[in-house]
């Protein structure tokens, strides 16, 4: 490791252009390493496995190293941080790759499929009962509008327009309505209050 004292002083600052190997160990010394505190903070705080931390870092600095080869960079603290993100998206993105012979012989494999069992089907129809049990027992212009909005997924202005209502109408229409239905579902009885 060079001391910041073996800086050649006479040499020119080379920033933007490259450097001679004493020079460029002289630089990282003395422009990349005091930013080792700020660079395992950045790490911990970005990377979840601890114990690879380490690694982390001197890729980093394998990275900025080989960089400043061809260019020094300036100012050196956002090119590593820079250089710092960049390797944890590459890692996360390596993570995340599937090999295709794994994804072609998955039957192969016997998984369990994400299919719903019979106990879950017959759950879910008792659920769809209970809340067509609570539609309808809201006020109609009410039930359109939830139906409208959160059925069919209709944006406020266009349920507005299909009604003959304005937007806040609906607001209020659907606000009413879905803590009734709330309430409906959970069993606590509410006094819906009528939109005007």
């Amino acid at each position: 490791m060079v001391d910041s004292q073996d800086i050649n002083r006479d040499a020119p600052r080379q920033y933007g252009a490259a450097m001679s190997a004493r020079d460029l160990r002289a630089w990282f010394a003395a422009e990349v390493l005091p930013l080792e505190a700020m660079l395992m903070q950045f790490l911990q705080h970005n990377w979840r496995n601890r114990s690879e931390i380490p690694d982390l870092r001197q890729e980093v600095y394998l990275r900025v190293y080989e960089a400043a080869r061809r260019e020094i960079p300036t100012p050196a603290r956002p090119f590593v941080l820079t250089i710092a993100r960049n390797l944890i998206i590459d890692r996360l993105r390596k993570e995340n790759v599937i090999a295709m012979e794994a994804v072609s012989d998955l039957e192969a494999l016997n998984v369990a499929k994400d299919e719903p069992g019979p106990d879950r089907n017959a759950i879910a129809r008792d659920e769809l009962r209970r809340l067509q049990l609570a539609l309808d027992q809201l006020p109609p212009r009410c039930r359109e509008v939830v139906i409208l909005r959160r059925v069919e997924g209709l944006s406020r202005r266009a349920v507005a327009e299909r009604l003959g209502i304005t937007q806040d109408t609906v607001a209020e229409h659907l606000s009413n309505g879905m803590r009734a239905l709330a309430d409906l579902l959970h069993g606590e009885p509410l006094e819906l209050r009528r939109a005007k």
